[in-house]
């Protein structure tokens, strides 16, 4: 029989996620209006949550802007503790076991410790008899961190972590279709940073405009689509905020004839149905060499049609449900330009009768023209196109055609090969033999229209920095 004090430690624990509230200056703050996200695997709402207004961005950015003055003066080491407190904490707190939710929050906690193990320095840039010039690095300010809804924990840490390191204050706003994990990380960073330095503001559509827009932040951290980041980059111009976009991505897989067909095919397909292909960073378009296109294709086919599609809380559920229906209806028309464009499918097509949740059927393109929608753009979900190539300039060209540059890898057992082709290919991170192999040391960001500065590593705690140039006459 359980003991009074384990039933309510049980009972504390399951009211902590029903409730959820701003954080704002240290205290969880209620709003007049909420509203819920739908639990996209089985089309129901979640818990209520809320929506914030002016009068909450302006209360949280003057707290922002006061903790600022005390928090940008405190040492490198105390703000490493309260980052290190607030990383113990989250490893307590976690609770989450399922699988692909268990490595998110595994590489949350990781990319948080490896900011923690970076130093501040300041760097002599010259000294002589008479003069020494030193660079030190300021705290910009007050930040914002504005965080998609298909990583909402990993991506809201890799923003507050270099952000809160660097000395600056931050306000958290999650996405309005996930904002469950984004609210509950900073209420639990209320018992590790003093208040006002770390906060969180639920709302709809129109509370991002109104942080990015707001006069006091100096700097925005944004990741999500292309054409939010554009608007974001416009707005942030009035005032001259510093700015963080990563944006969209159509990355390329260029597959060498050399390589181990069924190993590559089923690593290439994890790549690009992992996490039901909303991932930035996913493979999007694949280009097999001629000599081995057939056999590559079968062999993805035959792994594509193991995964089991469910509900993520399923045991050996590989594809869960399309995050939300705008992004269901996006894919969807993916799908119905199978048939308007005669396009050759090789498996999947058509989406399973599933009634309650967004869930799709992965669906490989069978060498589809160059120009057609499937190339040219991102889906973000789980259709991806599969062509030929036969010369390495002319794969070069066609893995380049494109705004975006995210990321990109090359398959080939030859090393020289594919460190030529990828040392051609125009993205902000290109892998060899591996995609989507993010270090939490190591900086990653875009070329193109896929974004602006870096995020991860040292270039991540950089963008939330003022290099200042001290010129001290002896």
């Amino acid at each position: 029989m359980s003991s009074i004090t384990e039933v309510t430690e049980h009972t504390a624990k399951v009211d902590l996620f029903h409730n959820y509230q701003n954080s704002i200056n240290g205290n969880l703050v209620s709003t007049e209006l909420t509203r819920y996200a739908i639990n996209p695997a089985i089309g129901e709402p979640n818990e209520l949550v809320p929506i914030s207004t002016p009068q909450d961005v302006n209360t949280a950015m003057d707290a922002a802007q006061a903790a600022f003055t005390s928090w940008r003066k405190s040492s490198y080491e105390f703000r490493k503790a309260c980052l290190c407190k607030f990383i113990a904490l989250l490893t307590k707190e976690q609770g989450k076991p399922l699988k692909f939710a268990t490595v998110e929050y595994e590489k949350a906690i990781e990319c948080m410790q490896a900011f923690a193990d970076l130093e501040l320095k300041e760097e002599v840039v010259q000294e002589d008899d008479e003069t020494r010039i030193v660079c030190r690095y300021t705290p910009l300010g007050v930040s914002v961190g504005i965080v998609p809804w298909n990583f909402p924990l990993l991506l809201a840490c890799i923003k507050l972590a270099p952000a809160t390191l660097a000395g600056n204050t931050i306000i958290i706003k999650p996405s309005p279709f996930t904002p469950y994990c984004g609210l509950k990380l900073a209420e639990l960073a209320q018992e590790c940073f003093p208040p006002g330095v770390v906060q969180a503001l639920s709302g709809d559509d129109n509370l991002g405009p109104w942080l990015t827009a707001h006069p006091i932040p100096e700097k925005i951290s944004f990741t999500g689509s292309t054409a939010t980041g554009k608007k974001i980059l416009q707005v942030a111009a009035a005032t001259m905020k510093r700015v963080t976009l990563e944006c969209g991505g159509n990355d390329p897989a260029i597959i060498c004839s050399d390589v181990d067909i069924d190993e590559t095919a089923e690593r290439v397909a994890h790549f690009c149905f992992l996490n039901s292909g909303q991932i930035c960073l996913a493979i999007k378009r694949i280009y097999v060499h001629e000599s081995i296109y057939e056999a590559f294709r079968d062999a993805m086919v035959r792994f594509m049609n193991t995964y089991k599609i469910g509900n993520g809380v399923d045991e050996g559920v590989f594809l869960g449900p399309v995050q939300n229906k705008m992004q269901f209806d996006r894919v969807q028309g993916f799908l119905d330009d199978i048939e308007k464009e005669n396009w050759s499918v090789a498996t999947g097509g058509k989406n399973i009768d599933r009634s309650s949740g967004y869930f799709m059927t992965p669906t490989l393109i069978d060498n589809p023209p160059d120009d057609s929608r499937i190339v040219q753009e991102e889906p973000f979900g789980p259709i991806v196109p599969l062509m030929t190539w036969t010369n390495e300039d002319d794969v070069i060209s066609r893995a380049n055609d494109t705004r975006m540059g995210l990321g990109a890898s090359v398959w080939s057992r030859d090393l020289d090969q594919a460190g030529r082709i990828a040392r051609n290919i125009e993205a902000g991170s290109v892998w060899v033999n591996t995609h989507y192999a993010l270090q939490p040391a190591v900086p990653y960001g875009g070329h193109k229209e896929s974004g602006i500065g870096l995020e991860a590593g040292m270039g991540g705690l950089l963008a939330f920095c003022n290099p200042q140039y001290l010129h001290l006459k002896k």
